[in-house]
């Protein structure tokens, strides 16, 4: 495997053989945040560098936020997988992908060492200004995989990434009672919130029917913007707050 220079200041380069050309000559305009799910980040680390996984990420993100770059930024790595997101189906050609050392859910989803979310920080503030990606293009694997993929996981501290300049949040509305939509229903109210769901660029049909592919992409929306309860049901807090997330965007603000 060839060597190349970091793009990244302080990361060093263990290098995987597993990239390709980014389709179209593409410039990245995401980054798209995992975690490793696995019980060690060497293992992690191993399998993103075997030719035998057919998977990579441009970086890796020690517990102690030490950074590997593993495929050069202008190649494009193989993390994404069967994804889309505001109707892009290939995503690895648009993305910059980080891996995240964490366990995930097979480990009991264990918490985010403070060093290494200061590192993930610092990478994604530096990827997005040499990339010049705006803060609503920095996603979780589970914004555009819905329902096949749920990290980075609802532990993740997306409002920390946001208060320190990265990504696009608002505050969760509380949770409350009132109406809310769930698997079985349909009509006119369901057509609305898949139609918001589109707006904000998740991968969801306009039907009209509560379907399990919706029901997988609130989970996602939560997941991500309200992981406080992560059920896949709609009720006010999680419609209140993509309204808000959508008013927020720069397009309809």
């Amino acid at each position: 495997m060839t060597s190349f220079a970091a793009d990244c200041p302080g990361a060093s380069v263990q290098p995987s053989p597993n990239h390709g050309e980014r389709a179209g000559a593409r410039r990245p305009d995401m980054i798209l945040l995992h975690y490793t799910g696995m019980p060690s980040a060497e293992q992690a680390l191993s399998w993103l560098c075997n030719p035998e996984s057919q998977v990579s990420s441009h970086y890796f993100v020690h517990e102690d936020g030490r950074i590997v770059q593993l495929v050069e930024e202008s190649r494009r790595a193989w993390h994404a997988g069967k994804s889309a997101w505001g109707g892009e189906t290939d995503i690895n050609s648009c993305s910059i992908g980080i891996e995240i050392a964490n366990a995930g859910h097979p480990g009991g989803l264990p918490s985010f060492p403070e060093k290494q979310i200061e590192a993930v920080v610092e990478l994604c503030r530096d990827c997005g200004k040499r990339w010049d990606i705006v803060p609503e293009r920095v996603l979780g694997h589970s914004d555009v995989a819905p329902i096949r993929k749920v990290d980075p996981g609802e532990n993740f501290p997306w409002q920390k990434l946001y208060l320190d300049g990265i990504g696009h949040f608002v505050e969760p509305a509380p949770i409350s009672g009132g109406r809310f939509f769930q698997l079985g229903e349909s009509g006119q109210p369901i057509e609305a919130l898949q139609s918001m769901l589109s707006l904000y660029g998740y991968d969801v049909e306009i039907s009209g029917s509560f379907c399990e592919r919706t029901k997988g992409v609130v989970e996602a929306f939560q997941r991500h913007f309200r992981p406080a309860q992560v059920d896949g049901i709609a009720d006010f807090s999680t419609i209140d707050t993509l309204h808000r997330l959508l008013k927020a965007l720069p397009k309809y603000s």
